[in-house]
C-alpha cells in the first residue's frame, strides 16, 4: 500500500493558531490518507501542511518521482482503436513483399479470428527510409517518417486476446476483465495532479464514438473513484458535460450557485462522515470542486481561436481528414503545457458500418487508408509541438493499439486479426529516439526478438515518472494489486 509522508497535527494551523474547523482534505487524512494517498499529500505540501523540508527536498531531487528522480512528467497516449496494421505502416518486411500473392505458410496451423488464412499480402503502400536512423516507415505515415529520430519503435509487442474488448482492456489495464484502473487512474493515484484547476487524467474520445467497453477503459476500478479519466469532447458543443446550468435555467444567480454548493458541501461531509470506506461520494466531491473551478480553467483550454495559423496547419485543422483527431491532439498539448497529468487521445470508434476504425477485415487500403492519413499528421504534429516548446524532454508521448493484423490477406483486399505481433512506440520523456526494439519474423506474423507485452511498456514508463512498478500498490480483496499484475520488466534498451 502507498502511504502519505508525515504531517502537521490537524488540529492546528502551521502558525500554531487554532483552526476554527477542519477542512475536507484534513478530515480525509485524518480517515487514514488512503483515499488520496500521495495526491493529497502533494495537495497538502501546497497548503503548507507537510511537516518536514526534508521530505520537500527530496521530491524535489526525485524531481516529482515517487520512488526515483522522474523523466517523465505527463503522459499522453494515443490509442488506435480497432487494431492497426504493424505491416502496413512501422513493420518493413522485404520477404512478405516477395512472396506477396503466394501461400501463407509459417510452419504452423494458423488460427485466425473470423477467417481462413489467404495469400501473403504485401502492404499496398510503398516503403523509404527516414532520418539519420534511416527508419523504413510506408508512405501511409510520411509525416511520423520525419520523426522517427525521436521515436523508439517496439516490434514485438504481442496480446493475450485477439478479441478487441479484452485486448483493449489489457493495453489500457494490463489485464483483459473489466474492473481493472487504466493506467491513466494508477499514475493520478501514484502521483496525483500538477493543476489543482484541471482533472490529473483527461480522456479526448474519438468524436464519432466510444471504443468497445466505451467509458470502462479509463475506469479507476478499485481505485478511490475519484482517479477515474475525466471524458472531454472537444468537438461537441458542450466538451465537458454538466460544467454549466442549461440555458433554461435562467432562475440560477450567481449567489444563489454559491450558497447551493455550499450546502451541498455541509450535506456531503454529513454524508461522508458515516461512511469513511466509500469512495465515491470522495469522488463525487471533488469532481464538484473541480467542476467550480473548471468553470473559469476549462473555456481557456478548450479555446484554440488564440493559437496561430500556422499551429492549426500544423495539426491539419485546415483538413477535413485530419480536423478531429487534429484538434483532439492541439487540445492535448494545451492540457500537457498546463500540467495535466495524463492524457489519452483515441482514434476509432465502434459504430458498425461504414467502419470508422482500424479494424479493415474487408479493404486495408480503403479503411487504414481514411485512418492513417487523419492520424499521421496530427501525431507528428504533437511530437514537434511538443519538441519546439521544450516540452518532449520530460513528456512521454505513447502510441499503441490492442493488437496487430495478419500478413496473409482476408478475402483478398483485407486483414484479420493477430495477437502475436504489434508495434507500439514511444518519445520523449526519457526515452532514446531514432531506435527499434525487438522484431517480429520475416512476415510480421509472430514476434521472436524480445517478445514484449503491455507490462513491460507500463513498467517502463512508470519508471520514467519515477515509480517502480513493484511498488505501485492497492490491496484490493486481499491482493496487492498493482498495474503489471506479477509481471513487467523496465526495458534499458529503450531509455535515454
Amino acid at each position: 500500500m502507498l502511504h502519505g509522508p508525515s504531517v502537521a497535527p490537524m488540529g492546528n494551523a502551521v502558525c500554531g493558531c487554532p483552526r476554527p474547523r477542519r477542512s475536507r482534505r484534513e478530515f480525509l487524512w485524518e480517515l487514514g490518507g488512503g483515499l488520496g494517498g500521495i495526491a493529497l499529500a502533494d495537495l497538502l505540501g501546497r497548503d503548507g501542511l507537510v511537516a518536514s523540508d526534508a521530505s520537500r527536498q527530496s521530491a524535489v531531487e526525485r524531481n516529482g518521482g515517487l520512488h526515483h528522480r522522474a523523466r517523465a512528467r505527463r503522459v499522453v497516449q494515443l490509442f488506435m482503436s480497432g487494431a492497426a496494421s504493424q505491416c502496413d505502416m512501422f513493420d518493413y518486411k522485404p520477404e512478405l513483399i516477395k512472396r506477396h500473392g503466394t501461400p501463407f505458410d509459417p510452419g504452423e496451423k494458423v488460427e485466425l479470428f473470423q477467417s481462413s488464412p489467404g495469400d501473403c499480402m504485401a502492404s499496398p503502400w510503398k516503403w523509404r527510409q527516414y532520418g539519420q536512423s534511416g527508419k523504413w516507415m510506408s508512405d501511409l505515415v510520411p509525416h511520423l517518417g520525419g520523426c522517427v529520430d525521436e521515436i523508439a519503435f517496439i516490434h514485438s509487442m504481442y496480446s493475450k486476446s485477439n478479441v478487441h474488448g479484452p485486448a483493449t482492456f489489457m493495453q489500457n489495464t494490463g489485464f483483459t476483465l473489466p474492473g481493472f484502473p487504466h493506467f491513466g487512474a494508477w499514475v493520478s493515484y501514484g502521483l496525483g495532479n500538477l493543476n489543482e484547476n484541471l482533472p490529473t487524467f483527461v480522456v479526448l474520445p474519438d468524436m464519432r464514438g466510444f471504443a468497445p467497453n466505451g467509458p470502462g477503459n479509463w475506469s479507476a476500478g478499485f481505485l478511490p473513484a475519484t482517479h477515474q479519466g475525466t471524458l472531454i469532447r472537444p468537438n461537441a458543443k458542450a466538451p465537458i458535460a454538466d460544467l454549466f446550468p442549461p440555458e433554461t435555467a435562467t432562475f440560477i444567480s450567481k449567489p444563489g450557485e454559491t450558497a447551493g454548493r455550499d450546502l451541498l458541501g455541509r450535506l456531503n461531509r454529513k454524508h461522508l462522515a458515516a461512511r469513511a470506506d466509500d469512495s465515491r461520494l470522495e469522488a463525487r466531491i471533488a469532481a464538484y470542486e473541480l467542476a467550480a473551478r473548471l468553470q473559469l480553467s476549462a473555456p481557456e483550454v478548450l479555446d484554440i481561436s488564440g493559437e496561430t495559423a500556422a499551429t492549426h496547419a500544423l495539426y491539419g485543422l485546415d483538413e477535413k481528414i485530419t480536423e478531429d483527431f487534429g484538434r483532439n491532439c492541439l487540445i492535448a498539448r494545451r492540457l500537457l503545457e498546463r500540467n495535466v497529468r495524463f492524457v489519452q487521445v483515441w482514434s476509432g470508434a465502434d459504430n458498425g458500418f461504414p467502419r470508422r476504425n482500424w479494424d479493415s477485415h474487408e479493404d486495408i487500403a480503403r479503411d487504414h487508408g481514411d485512418m492513417g492519413r487523419s492520424m499521421d499528421k496530427p501525431a507528428a504534429a504533437l511530437i514537434q509541438d511538443l519538441k519546439a516548446r521544450g516540452m518532449l524532454d520530460d513528456t512521454l508521448v505513447i502510441w499503441t493499439t490492442e493488437f496487430g493484423r495478419m500478413p496473409c490477406s482476408q478475402g483478398g483486399k483485407g486483414r484479420d486479426h493477430n495477437p502475436f505481433t504489434f508495434t507500439s512506440w514511444m518519445a520523449g520523456g526519457g526515452i532514446k529516439g531514432g531506435i527499434t526494439y525487438g522484431s517480429s519474423d520475416e512476415w510480421s506474423y509472430k514476434a521472436v526478438e524480445n517478445p514484449t507485452a503491455c507490462y513491460d511498456q507500463h513498467a517502463t514508463a512508470l519508471h520514467l515518472l519515477g515509480v517502480d512498478h513493484e511498488r505501485l500498490t492497492f490491496r484490493h480483496n486481499g491482493i496487492d494489486r498493482r498495474l503489471t499484475d506479477v509481471h513487467g520488466r523496465v526495458i534499458p534498451e529503450l531509455l535515454a
